[in-house]
C-alpha cells in the first residue's frame, strides 16, 4: 500500500522524537535530509544513510523518528523505527519500519531546500521593524547592505553565508530574488536571527540561520512553490540519467 504514496528516490527529513545537543550549543531537535533507496516486499523501508561534513551519519538501531516524505504526490508524514542497518549494490542503507501511519502533512515550509542563491542582508532599524510588522514595506538602499549566499531556504526561513555576524534574536532584512515563472522574482523580507557562528577553517565567514517574521502568505507560498519546482526539475533530471 505504501508504494502509492512513497517512491525510491524520494526526499525525505528524519527528525529525532528526543532532544539532542545541536552544534550552537543549543538544546533541540536534530534534522536528517535523506532519500529513500527502496521499498522492500515486507512493507518496510531502505531509507540511504545520511551524511554529514562527507560522513555517514549510522543513527542507532532501535531509534525512532519523525520522518516527512517529500513525494509527487505531496508531502506525507510518518513514525518510522530504525531496525537495520546494511549494504545493498554498493548503497549504505538503514532498514526502517512504520510505527505509525503515513498521513498527508500540510506545513510544507519546514523542507529546507539546497541551493546557491546570492542576497544582501543588514539589521533592521527599529522603524523598519515597525512597518514591516504592520505589513508595509519600506524603500531601502543596497548600498549598506551585506553581500551573503543563501545556501538552503524553506518557507519559514533560511540559512545563509555571510562575512558579517548578526546579532542572534536581532531582525534583519533580506534581499534576494527567486526564478519563479521564468522571471526574476524579487523578495525583500524581515528575518530573525536564530544562530550566527563562524564557520571552523573559514576565516572571517559566518553561518547564519534565520526565520521569516511578518512574511505574508503569498511570498510565503512562491518561496514554496520555487523550492517544490526545483525539486521537481532535479528528479526528472535524475531519472533522465
Amino acid at each position: 500500500m505504501i508504494e502509492k504514496f512513497i517512491s525510491p528516490g524520494d526526499k525525505l527529513e528524519l527528525k529525532s522524537t528526543v532532544s539532542v545537543v545541536l552544534p550552537d550549543g543549543t538544546e533541540g531537535v536534530k534534522t536528517y535530509r535523506t532519500s529513500v533507496y527502496d521499498i522492500l516486499d515486507d512493507g518496510r523501508l531502505a531509507l540511504v544513510m545520511p551524511m554529514e561534513k562527507a560522513k555517514l551519519v549510522l543513527l542507532p538501531v532501535d531509534g525512532e523518528y519523525d520522518v516527512c516524505f517529500f513525494s509527487h504526490g505531496g508531502v506525507y508524514r510518518a513514525g518510522v523505527r530504525i531496525v537495520g542497518r546494511q549494504k545493498i549494490s554498493g548503497v549504505y542503507v538503514m532498514i526502517a519500519e512504520m510505527i505509525s501511519n503515513l498521513h498527508k502533512y500540510q506545513r510544507r515550509e519546514y523542507y529546507r531546500f539546497n541551493c546557491v542563491i546570492d542576497m544582501r542582508a543588514r539589521e533592521m532599524t527599529r522603524q523598519e521593524a515597525d512597518a514591516f510588522s504592520k505589513g508595509h514595506t519600506c524603500l531601502i538602499s543596497e548600498n549598506d547592505m551585506t553581500r551573503g549566499v543563501i545556501v538552503d531556504i524553506s518557507g519559514g526561513g533560511a540559512r545563509f553565508v555571510s562575512r558579517q555576524k548578526f546579532n542572534e534574536d536581532s531582525l534583519i532584512l533580506m534581499s534576494f530574488n527567486l526564478p519563479i515563472m521564468e522571471s526574476d522574482r524579487p523578495f525583500l523580507l524581515a528575518a530573525k536571527v536564530i544562530y550566527s557562528g563562524g564557520i571552523e577553517n573559514r576565516e572571517n565567514e559566518y553561518e547564519n540561520r534565520v526565520k521569516f517574521e511578518f512574511i505574508d502568505t503569498a511570498a510565503r507560498e512562491e518561496i514554496i512553490k520555487y523550492i517544490f519546482d526545483e525539486e521537481r526539475k532535479i528528479r526528472k533530471n535524475g531519472k533522465g540519467r
